[in-house]
């Protein structure tokens, strides 16, 4: 039997892949009697148990014969992983089985693979990574300009009265002008939450601006996503309708949640999660949304409404990015304004022919992230200073 001292110990045993990811009674049997030979291990196979359904390795729909396929593929990566300090690029699989593997290889790179330089010569086709500097979120007032260097959280109660918090820094109180409009800048590489006076909640990602009042007065609640993306969970006022306006459209709020991506290098959507929404373009009728569906805005002034897993559009705010069948070079462009970082499309490494599904979680160890990008989509990356390079490697 093999010596489990920690839960990665099981990740690294083919029994237990096998009894994941495709059980039989034979393989039943054996694990029921390991757990009652072996209950001061029931920990670690527990905890390990958890790390797969985090990746959503053993929930996955893959077929029967997609299972066998992406099991072989395992655990001939487990014998290798042992002997060699590199992974080299796994066979095809369909997609949902490349993603399933990708997931649980990178996080067996965590206490199996030792990083190493991999060498590259100048005629291979690259996309090209630039990390970028960072930049302070800015919060630009009637009075005064704030600069935070790292993510926020800004909470307004109903005098107009904020509070800001900002990771790893005491708390901050601040009184700004009421009414007056206040625009929150958070760039590339940061984040932020805004309360906002009706304790409407709203999720900034990287490389937002939004506009907002301090207070709102009368019967108007208002505000602008100037670019970049927002979730929000308006808070219901059925005398104070809520508008949230972007350069391109209107969306009307019934007291929802939802989801506007205002990004300028994307076309603009709404991704509603719960509640009613509608959509107005200039000189054009009102667009209805229902919950599960995605509005794309279209330059004619219209919109192309579509079902969606609403996952997959706001997963962002919890820390991780969920995929189906996406194209690499958008799940590229996702991962570059979360961390900074602008990649060059110009040279073709056949990435846009290829898609990709799965979770890819955004931990603060950028090379994890990157190893699962490479694992994806059948490329190697290499980090050399505030560059990455991706490459196509050859069949």
């Amino acid at each position: 039997m093999p010596t489990y001292t920690r839960y990665t110990d099981f990740l690294k045993d083919k029994q237990f892949i096998r009894w994941q990811l495709v059980p039989d009674e034979e393989v039943e049997a054996y694990w029921k009697n390991f757990i009652e030979q072996n209950p001061d291990l029931n920990p670690d196979l527990e905890q390990a148990v958890d790390y797969l359904k985090t990746t959503g390795l053993n929930n996955s729909t893959l077929t029967d014969a997609e299972r066998l396929h992406l099991l072989n593929k395992i655990e001939s990566t487990i014998e290798r992983s042992v002997k060699i300090t590199k992974i080299r690029r796994i066979i095809q699989l369909s997609v949902a089985s490349c993603a399933a593997i990708a997931l649980l290889i990178v996080g067996l790179n965590h206490f199996v693979f030792q990083e190493k330089k991999i060498h590259y010569s100048a005629d291979k086709e690259l996309i090209v990574g630039n990390l970028l500097n960072n930049k302070d979120i800015q919060l630009i007032t009637e009075e005064d300009s704030l600069l935070f260097q790292n993510d926020v959280q800004v909470e307004f109660d109903k005098t107009g009265k904020a509070k800001i918090r900002q990771t790893n820094s005491e708390e901050k109180k601040v009184e700004l002008a009421k009414s007056k409009q206040n625009t929150l800048i958070v760039p590339y590489g940061k984040r932020s939450t805004l309360t906002l006076s009706d304790g409407s909640k709203v999720w900034l990602n990287s490389g937002s601006v939004l506009e907002f009042p301090s207070q709102f007065i009368d019967n108007n609640r208002e505000i602008r996503l100037a670019s970049g993306e927002m979730y929000i969970e308006v808070s219901p006022d059925r005398k104070k309708p809520f508008h949230v306006r972007t350069s391109d459209f209107d969306v009307k709020v019934y007291g929802t949640k939802f989801n506007v991506s205002a990004y300028s290098d994307s076309p603009q959507s709404v991704v509603l999660v719960e509640g009613r929404v509608s959509l107005k373009s200039e000189n054009k009728k009102e667009t209805f949304l229902s919950p599960s569906e995605q509005a794309i805005y279209s330059d004619n002034g219209t919109f192309n409404r579509q079902k969606v897993d609403v996952n997959q559009f706001i997963s962002w705010k919890n820390g991780y990015l969920e995929f189906d069948k996406t194209p690499m070079t958008e799940v590229l462009k996702q991962i570059g304004r979360y961390y900074n970082l602008s990649f060059d499309f110009d040279n073709d490494v056949n990435l846009q022919n290829r898609t990709c599904t799965g979770k890819i979680h955004l931990s603060e160890n950028l090379d994890n992230v990157m190893t699962t990008v490479g694992l994806l989509s059948s490329t190697k990356y290499i980090k050399d200073n505030n560059q990455i390079f991706i490459i196509n490697e050859p069949n």
